[in-house]
Protein backbone atom coordinates (compact mmCIF):
# COMPACT_ATOMS: atom_id res chain seq x y z
CA UNK A 1 0.00 0.00 0.00
CA UNK A 2 1.54 3.32 -0.96
CA UNK A 3 0.48 6.32 1.19
CA UNK A 4 1.21 10.15 1.59
CA UNK A 5 1.88 11.93 4.99
CA UNK A 6 0.43 15.70 4.71
CA UNK A 7 2.06 17.65 6.93
CA UNK A 8 6.03 17.41 7.67
CA UNK A 9 5.62 18.09 11.65
CA UNK A 10 6.56 16.30 14.78
CA UNK A 11 4.06 13.74 14.22
CA UNK A 12 5.11 12.42 10.86
CA UNK A 13 9.04 12.50 12.19
CA UNK A 14 8.33 10.79 15.70
CA UNK A 15 5.63 8.00 14.72
CA UNK A 16 3.83 7.50 11.02
CA UNK A 17 7.35 7.68 9.07
CA UNK A 18 8.99 5.56 11.66
CA UNK A 19 6.19 2.99 12.49
CA UNK A 20 5.96 2.48 8.38
CA UNK A 21 9.20 1.66 7.71
CA UNK A 22 9.17 -0.97 9.49
CA UNK A 23 6.17 -2.48 7.81
CA UNK A 24 6.54 -4.86 4.59
CA UNK A 25 3.01 -4.12 3.28
CA UNK A 26 3.32 -0.31 3.48
CA UNK A 27 5.25 2.26 2.05
CA UNK A 28 5.28 6.18 2.07
CA UNK A 29 6.16 7.66 -1.37
CA UNK A 30 5.24 10.89 -1.15
CA UNK A 31 5.26 14.14 1.37
CA UNK A 32 3.57 16.82 1.67
CA UNK A 33 4.85 20.36 4.27
CA UNK A 34 5.59 23.75 4.44
CA UNK A 35 9.20 23.68 4.78
CA UNK A 36 11.72 22.50 2.36
CA UNK A 37 14.19 21.42 4.82
CA UNK A 38 11.79 19.12 6.93
CA UNK A 39 10.58 17.72 3.66
CA UNK A 40 14.20 16.99 2.51
CA UNK A 41 15.14 15.51 5.63
CA UNK A 42 12.58 13.69 6.00
CA UNK A 43 12.18 12.17 2.49
CA UNK A 44 16.51 11.22 2.84
CA UNK A 45 15.79 9.84 6.41
CA UNK A 46 13.13 7.48 5.20
CA UNK A 47 13.45 6.77 1.63
CA UNK A 48 11.11 8.80 0.24
CA UNK A 49 10.83 9.13 -3.35
CA UNK A 50 8.36 12.20 -3.79
CA UNK A 51 8.28 15.57 -1.72
CA UNK A 52 6.12 19.00 -2.57
CA UNK A 53 5.17 22.09 -0.89
CA UNK A 54 1.51 21.77 -2.15
CA UNK A 55 -0.61 18.84 -0.95
CA UNK A 56 -2.53 19.19 -4.05
CA UNK A 57 0.59 17.65 -5.68
CA UNK A 58 -0.01 14.77 -3.43
CA UNK A 59 -3.84 14.22 -3.34
CA UNK A 60 -3.18 14.13 -7.41
CA UNK A 61 -0.80 10.99 -7.41
CA UNK A 62 -2.94 7.97 -8.58
CA UNK A 63 -0.42 5.92 -7.48
CA UNK A 64 -1.26 6.65 -3.82
CA UNK A 65 -3.83 4.04 -2.19
CA UNK A 66 -4.26 6.23 1.20
CA UNK A 67 -3.04 9.63 2.73
CA UNK A 68 -2.31 10.48 6.25
CA UNK A 69 -3.38 13.87 7.83
CA UNK A 70 -0.73 15.12 10.13
CA UNK A 71 -1.24 19.03 9.89
CA UNK A 72 -2.09 21.16 13.04
CA UNK A 73 -5.84 20.19 13.93
CA UNK A 74 -7.80 23.58 12.04
CA UNK A 75 -6.67 21.91 9.21
CA UNK A 76 -7.86 17.86 9.65
CA UNK A 77 -10.95 18.37 8.80
CA UNK A 78 -10.59 21.02 5.29
CA UNK A 79 -7.60 18.69 3.87
CA UNK A 80 -8.99 15.81 4.78
CA UNK A 81 -12.33 16.33 2.61
CA UNK A 82 -9.68 16.59 0.04
CA UNK A 83 -8.57 13.40 0.74
CA UNK A 84 -11.83 11.71 0.38
CA UNK A 85 -13.07 13.42 -2.69
CA UNK A 86 -9.32 12.18 -4.13
CA UNK A 87 -10.74 8.75 -3.48
CA UNK A 88 -7.95 8.18 -0.83
CA UNK A 89 -8.49 6.04 2.17
CA UNK A 90 -7.69 8.16 5.53
CA UNK A 91 -5.48 8.10 9.08
CA UNK A 92 -6.77 11.26 10.64
CA UNK A 93 -4.69 12.60 13.50
CA UNK A 94 -6.17 13.78 16.71
CA UNK A 95 -8.33 16.00 17.62
CA UNK A 96 -10.62 15.85 14.59
CA UNK A 97 -11.50 19.45 14.93
CA UNK A 98 -12.71 21.80 17.03
CA UNK A 99 -15.86 22.78 15.56
CA UNK A 100 -19.10 20.87 15.76
CA UNK A 101 -19.80 21.96 11.94
CA UNK A 102 -16.61 20.50 10.62
CA UNK A 103 -16.90 17.24 12.44
CA UNK A 104 -21.30 16.94 11.08
CA UNK A 105 -19.62 18.07 7.44
CA UNK A 106 -16.73 15.32 7.70
CA UNK A 107 -19.20 12.26 9.40
CA UNK A 108 -21.53 13.23 6.08
CA UNK A 109 -18.68 13.16 3.63
CA UNK A 110 -17.39 9.63 5.45
CA UNK A 111 -20.98 8.38 5.04
CA UNK A 112 -21.05 8.86 1.45
CA UNK A 113 -17.58 7.54 0.66
CA UNK A 114 -16.46 3.59 0.52
CA UNK A 115 -13.32 4.57 1.91
CA UNK A 116 -11.92 3.76 4.76
CA UNK A 117 -11.14 6.62 7.48
CA UNK A 118 -9.99 5.75 10.67
CA UNK A 119 -9.12 8.98 13.08
CA UNK A 120 -7.07 8.86 16.07
CA UNK A 121 -6.86 8.02 18.93
CA UNK A 122 -6.05 4.23 18.27
CA UNK A 123 -6.14 2.51 21.28
CA UNK A 124 -4.07 -0.05 23.04
CA UNK A 125 -5.44 -3.36 23.72
CA UNK A 126 -6.27 -3.03 27.40
CA UNK A 127 -9.01 -0.94 26.32
CA UNK A 128 -10.77 -2.83 24.11
CA UNK A 129 -10.39 -5.48 26.54
CA UNK A 130 -11.98 -3.03 29.04
CA UNK A 131 -14.72 -2.18 26.87
CA UNK A 132 -15.40 -6.44 26.14
CA UNK A 133 -15.60 -6.73 30.05
CA UNK A 134 -18.11 -4.33 30.91
CA UNK A 135 -20.50 -5.59 27.57
CA UNK A 136 -20.14 -8.79 28.89
CA UNK A 137 -21.16 -7.91 32.70
CA UNK A 138 -17.85 -8.75 34.39
CA UNK A 139 -18.01 -5.58 35.97
CA UNK A 140 -21.24 -5.67 37.03
CA UNK A 141 -23.72 -2.59 36.31
CA UNK A 142 -21.13 0.47 35.43
CA UNK A 143 -21.10 2.82 37.94
CA UNK A 144 -18.13 4.92 37.51
CA UNK A 145 -15.26 5.64 35.41
CA UNK A 146 -11.79 7.97 35.38
CA UNK A 147 -8.92 8.98 32.69
CA UNK A 148 -6.06 11.06 33.16
CA UNK A 149 -3.68 11.62 30.13
CA UNK A 150 -1.65 14.46 30.61
CA UNK A 151 2.11 15.44 30.22
CA UNK A 152 4.64 18.29 30.66
CA UNK A 153 3.76 20.35 27.67
CA UNK A 154 3.64 20.50 24.12
CA UNK A 155 7.51 22.42 24.49
CA UNK A 156 8.60 19.75 25.85
CA UNK A 157 6.69 17.19 23.09
CA UNK A 158 8.91 19.78 20.59
CA UNK A 159 11.90 19.93 21.70
CA UNK A 160 12.57 16.50 20.66
CA UNK A 161 10.76 17.32 17.54
CA UNK A 162 13.68 20.44 17.11
CA UNK A 163 16.01 17.69 17.83
CA UNK A 164 15.23 15.23 15.02
CA UNK A 165 15.03 18.20 12.28
CA UNK A 166 18.49 19.72 14.08
CA UNK A 167 16.51 22.80 14.50
CA UNK A 168 16.77 25.41 16.95
CA UNK A 169 13.56 28.00 16.35
CA UNK A 170 11.54 28.22 19.72
CA UNK A 171 7.91 29.10 17.18
CA UNK A 172 5.50 26.84 19.39
CA UNK A 173 1.84 26.85 17.15
CA UNK A 174 -0.06 25.16 20.19
CA UNK A 175 0.29 28.56 22.29
CA UNK A 176 -1.40 30.46 20.07
CA UNK A 177 -4.82 30.67 20.26
CA UNK A 178 -5.49 32.12 16.11
CA UNK A 179 -3.30 28.99 15.07
CA UNK A 180 -4.00 26.15 17.77
CA UNK A 181 -7.83 27.51 18.85
CA UNK A 182 -8.18 25.28 20.98
CA UNK A 183 -5.50 23.92 23.92
CA UNK A 184 -4.60 20.79 26.04
CA UNK A 185 -8.30 19.63 26.26
CA UNK A 186 -8.10 18.96 22.63
CA UNK A 187 -4.40 18.23 22.50
CA UNK A 188 -4.10 15.60 25.29
CA UNK A 189 -7.71 15.59 26.75
CA UNK A 190 -8.85 14.04 23.70
CA UNK A 191 -6.95 10.59 24.57
CA UNK A 192 -8.59 10.63 28.00
CA UNK A 193 -12.45 10.88 26.63
CA UNK A 194 -12.07 9.02 23.52
CA UNK A 195 -10.49 6.21 25.89
CA UNK A 196 -13.83 6.61 27.79
CA UNK A 197 -16.25 6.40 25.20
CA UNK A 198 -14.45 3.45 24.26
CA UNK A 199 -14.96 1.28 26.89
CA UNK A 200 -18.18 2.80 28.70
CA UNK A 201 -20.04 4.07 25.18
CA UNK A 202 -22.18 7.34 24.28
CA UNK A 203 -22.10 10.49 26.77
CA UNK A 204 -25.32 12.51 27.37
CA UNK A 205 -24.11 15.39 29.06
CA UNK A 206 -21.17 16.98 30.32
CA UNK A 207 -20.00 19.55 33.06
CA UNK A 208 -16.52 21.02 32.65
CA UNK A 209 -13.57 23.36 34.48
CA UNK A 210 -10.73 24.56 32.81
CA UNK A 211 -8.34 26.71 33.79
CA UNK A 212 -4.32 28.41 32.37
CA UNK A 213 -2.26 27.83 35.49
CA UNK A 214 1.45 28.24 33.66
CA UNK A 215 1.59 27.94 30.53
CA UNK A 216 2.18 31.44 28.17
CA UNK A 217 -1.14 31.32 26.33
CA UNK A 218 -4.55 32.27 26.77
CA UNK A 219 -5.61 29.04 25.89
CA UNK A 220 -6.76 26.55 29.35
CA UNK A 221 -3.60 24.25 30.12
CA UNK A 222 -5.30 22.34 32.72
CA UNK A 223 -8.68 20.71 32.29
CA UNK A 224 -11.78 17.91 34.32
CA UNK A 225 -14.92 16.82 32.89
CA UNK A 226 -17.41 15.12 34.61
CA UNK A 227 -19.00 12.88 31.98
CA UNK A 228 -22.98 11.46 32.53
CA UNK A 229 -22.85 8.27 30.27
CA UNK A 230 -25.85 6.80 27.97
CA UNK A 231 -25.41 4.07 30.57
CA UNK A 232 -26.16 6.38 33.70
CA UNK A 233 -22.53 5.63 35.10
CA UNK A 234 -20.57 8.88 35.77
CA UNK A 235 -16.80 9.37 34.37
CA UNK A 236 -14.35 11.78 35.09
CA UNK A 237 -11.54 12.83 32.32
CA UNK A 238 -8.43 14.71 33.44
CA UNK A 239 -6.08 16.36 31.58
CA UNK A 240 -3.60 19.33 31.63
CA UNK A 241 -0.21 20.59 30.04
CA UNK A 242 1.13 20.86 33.71
CA UNK A 243 1.82 17.50 34.64
CA UNK A 244 5.58 17.21 33.72
CA UNK A 245 6.15 13.89 35.67
CA UNK A 246 3.46 12.50 33.25
CA UNK A 247 0.34 10.48 34.11
CA UNK A 248 -1.73 8.12 31.65
CA UNK A 249 -4.39 6.43 34.22
CA UNK A 250 -7.63 4.24 33.46
CA UNK A 251 -10.28 3.00 35.91
CA UNK A 252 -13.73 1.59 35.45
CA UNK A 253 -15.79 0.56 38.49
CA UNK A 254 -19.24 -1.33 38.88
CA UNK A 255 -21.35 -3.25 41.07
CA UNK A 256 -19.43 -6.20 40.66
CA UNK A 257 -15.79 -5.24 40.21
CA UNK A 258 -13.51 -2.98 38.66
CA UNK A 259 -10.85 -2.60 35.93
CA UNK A 260 -7.26 -0.43 36.41
CA UNK A 261 -4.84 0.23 34.10
CA UNK A 262 -1.91 -0.18 34.76
CA UNK A 263 -2.29 -2.63 36.71
CA UNK A 264 -1.17 -3.90 40.09
CA UNK A 265 2.19 -4.90 40.80
CA UNK A 266 3.82 -4.53 37.25
CA UNK A 267 0.27 -6.01 35.19
CA UNK A 268 -0.49 -3.93 32.13
CA UNK A 269 -4.15 -4.20 33.67
CA UNK A 270 -5.86 -5.51 36.56
CA UNK A 271 -9.56 -6.93 37.20
CA UNK A 272 -10.46 -6.36 40.80
CA UNK A 273 -13.55 -8.23 42.40
CA UNK A 274 -15.21 -8.14 45.81
CA UNK A 275 -13.90 -10.22 48.61
CA UNK A 276 -16.89 -9.45 50.40
CA UNK A 277 -20.32 -8.40 49.40
CA UNK A 278 -21.80 -7.49 53.04
CA UNK A 279 -18.15 -7.16 54.66
CA UNK A 280 -15.74 -4.03 54.31
CA UNK A 281 -12.56 -5.70 56.02
CA UNK A 282 -12.74 -8.48 53.89
CA UNK A 283 -9.98 -6.72 50.74
CA UNK A 284 -10.80 -7.22 46.89
CA UNK A 285 -8.89 -9.47 44.84
CA UNK A 286 -6.68 -8.62 42.14
CA UNK A 287 -6.35 -10.59 38.77
CA UNK A 288 -3.70 -10.23 36.38
CA UNK A 289 -5.66 -9.59 33.27
CA UNK A 290 -3.68 -10.76 29.67
CA UNK A 291 -5.02 -7.82 26.67
CA UNK A 292 -2.37 -9.17 24.27
CA UNK A 293 -5.08 -11.00 22.28
CA UNK A 294 -7.67 -7.77 21.63
CA UNK A 295 -4.32 -6.04 20.04
CA UNK A 296 -5.48 -4.44 16.58
CA UNK A 297 -1.36 -3.58 16.25
CA UNK A 298 -0.17 -0.41 15.91
CA UNK A 299 -1.47 2.11 14.16
CA UNK A 300 -1.57 1.86 10.77
CA UNK A 301 -1.35 -1.71 11.10
CA UNK A 302 -4.58 -1.21 11.90
CA UNK A 303 -5.67 0.97 9.18
CA UNK A 304 -4.32 -1.52 6.91
CA UNK A 305 -6.10 -4.43 8.28
CA UNK A 306 -9.38 -2.41 8.01
CA UNK A 307 -8.81 -1.53 4.30
CA UNK A 308 -8.21 -4.92 3.31
CA UNK A 309 -11.69 -5.97 4.97
CA UNK A 310 -13.08 -3.15 3.40
CA UNK A 311 -14.71 -1.78 6.60
CA UNK A 312 -14.28 1.06 8.92
CA UNK A 313 -12.45 0.69 12.28
CA UNK A 314 -14.49 -0.38 15.42
CA UNK A 315 -14.03 2.22 17.70
CA UNK A 316 -11.36 4.43 15.89
CA UNK A 317 -13.68 5.83 13.19
CA UNK A 318 -15.80 8.91 12.33
CA UNK A 319 -18.61 9.15 14.26
CA UNK A 320 -16.37 8.42 17.83
CA UNK A 321 -14.59 11.43 16.68
CA UNK A 322 -17.28 13.82 16.21
CA UNK A 323 -18.78 12.71 19.50
CA UNK A 324 -15.60 13.16 21.01
CA UNK A 325 -15.45 16.43 19.60
CA UNK A 326 -18.86 17.31 20.69
CA UNK A 327 -17.68 16.47 24.34
CA UNK A 328 -15.06 18.52 24.29
CA UNK A 329 -16.06 21.51 23.15
CA UNK A 330 -19.21 20.95 25.55
CA UNK A 331 -16.23 20.87 28.51
CA UNK A 332 -15.48 24.46 27.60
CA UNK A 333 -19.11 25.62 27.12
CA UNK A 334 -19.62 24.61 30.48
CA UNK A 335 -16.94 25.90 31.94
CA UNK A 336 -17.82 28.97 30.92
CA UNK A 337 -21.54 29.00 31.84
CA UNK A 338 -21.15 27.09 34.48
CA UNK A 339 -24.22 24.65 33.48
CA UNK A 340 -24.27 20.97 32.53
CA UNK A 341 -24.55 20.61 28.27
CA UNK A 342 -26.25 17.85 27.24
CA UNK A 343 -24.57 15.80 23.71
CA UNK A 344 -26.70 14.91 20.99
CA UNK A 345 -24.24 13.08 19.17
CA UNK A 346 -23.39 9.35 19.58
CA UNK A 347 -20.08 7.31 19.77
CA UNK A 348 -21.82 4.74 17.42
CA UNK A 349 -21.99 4.43 13.44
CA UNK A 350 -24.96 5.58 12.20
CA UNK A 351 -26.80 7.18 14.93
Amino acid sequence: MNVGIIGAGGIAQKLHLPQIAEMPDMKVTHLSGRKESRLRLLAERFDVPKWSTDHRDLLADDTLDGVIIGLPHPLHVPVGLEALAAGKHLLMQKPLCGDLGEADQFVQAVEGSDRTVLAMPHFAPEIYQSRGLIQQGVLGKPSGAHCRTSHGGPEVYYAEVRDGFEETGEDLWFFDAQQASVGALFDMGVYAVAALVAALGSVQSVMGQVATLDKPTELEDTATLILRFASGAIGTAETGWCDPARTWQFRAHGTRGKITIPGQDGAAMTRWEPGSYTREDIPPVPHAVDAAHASRGNVHEHWLQCIREGRQPELSHAWAARHVTEILLAGLESSRTGRRVDIRSSADPGE
